[in-house]
């Protein structure tokens, strides 16, 4: 036990954030796999890409893991969309966006 009151509180919210960070990848981890179970299907494969995508930008935002391992997820997902043949897989980024505006304008 800590003898230092600021010491006991950091105990109790490291077991708060370790509890929210396990859930989170946790999720993170299921999701994945449940894309890989679309594999036949590549237009569906393409629709729930988007939603696992998006639950690694969530998980960036709440710091659970790190930016470069987020996107180096979302370039494999990109990847095996290619591989089964889904077409256009809806994984453009904020730089990538921004470039085509500019084309456009």
């Amino acid at each position: 036990m800590p003898n230092i009151k600021s010491a006991a509180k950091r105990i109790r919210s490291d077991a708060k954030k370790r509890d929210r960070n396990q859930a989170i990848l946790s999720q993170l981890k299921t999701v994945s796999k449940k894309l890989l179970t679309y594999a036949n299907d590549p237009q569906k494969a393409q629709e729930y890409a988007k939603t696992v995508i998006a639950s690694y930008d969530r998980a960036v935002n709440s710091k659970a893991i790190p930016k470069g391992r987020a996107n180096r997820r979302k370039s494999r997902i990109a990847a095996f969309l290619k591989k089964i043949g889904a077409t256009s897989s809806g994984t453009s980024t904020k730089k990538a966006k921004k470039k085509a505006v500019k084309k456009e304008a």
